[in-house]
C-alpha cells in the first residue's frame, strides 16, 4: 500500500505544528529570563512600578508557556489517536474481507454469531474511543482554569527573582572587597 501525497502533506503539517510550538515554548523560555533579569535590576534599584511590571510580564509568560504545553501535548495525543483510528479503519476492513471470504467458505451459522459478537465488541471500542476524547476535552478544560496563578506561584516566582539579585548583590560586594585590599597593598 502506498501513501499518498495528500498523506504526506498531512503528516508534514502535522510535524510543522510540532515544530512552531516548541520553537513558541523556547521563546517565552528566553522572555522569562528577560523579565527575570529586568526584576533582578529593578529590585536592585529599588524601583517598585518596574518590579511589578517585570512580575506582571513573568507571570504572564509562564502562563502562556504552560497553555503552549498543553496545546502541544493536546495536539500530539489526537495526532496519535487519528493514526490510531485509521490504523483500526484499515484492520476493520482487512477483518470485514477476511470475513466476507470466511463466510463464503463456511457459510455456518455459527461463523455469523461470531461476527456479531465482532461487530458488537467493535461498537463498544468506538464507544470508548469517545469517552477518551470526551476525557481529553475536560482535561483540557481542567488545564485551562489551573493557568490562573495563586499566591504560591507569586511567592516562588518573587523568590526566582530575589535569589538572582542576591546573587549579583554578593558579587559586586566581594568585587569591591578585592579592590580595597589592591589599594591597602599598593599604598
Amino acid at each position: 500500500m502506498s501513501v499518498s501525497k495528500k498523506e504526506i502533506k498531512k503528516k508534514m503539517l502535522i510535524k510543522q505544528t510540532i515544530n512552531s510550538m516548541n520553537k513558541q515554548i523556547q521563546k517565552l523560555e528566553e522572555q522569562k529570563k528577560v523579565y527575570i533579569d529586568a526584576g533582578k535590576l529593578a529590585k536592585q534599584k529599588g524601583l517598585t512600578a518596574q518590579y511589578n511590571l517585570a512580575l506582571s510580564g513573568l507571570k504572564m509568560t509562564i502562563a502562556q508557556q504552560k497553555r503552549v504545553y498543553e496545546m502541544k501535548l493536546n495536539f500530539e495525543i489526537t495526532s496519535q489517536m487519528k493514526d490510531m483510528s485509521a490504523m483500526t479503519s484499515e484492520f476493520l476492513k482487512g477483518m470485514g474481507t477476511l470475513s466476507k471470504d470466511m463466510m463464503k467458505l463456511t457459510k455456518e451459522k455459527d461463523f455469523l454469531k461470531v461476527e456479531k459478537q465482532f461487530n458488537e465488541a467493535m461498537t463498544n471500542v468506538e464507544l470508548q474511543t469517545e469517552q477518551m476524547e470526551n476525557f481529553l476535552d475536560e482535561t483540557e478544560s481542567t488545564f485551562a482554569s489551573g493557568a490562573l496563578s495563586s499566591e504560591d506561584e507569586n511567592k516562588e516566582i518573587e523568590a526566582l527573582i530575589d535569589n538572582e539579585a542576591a546573587g549579583d548583590n554578593m558579587t559586586d560586594v566581594m568585587i569591591e572587597k578585592e579592590l580595597e585590599e589592591l589599594k591597602k597593598r599598593m599604598s
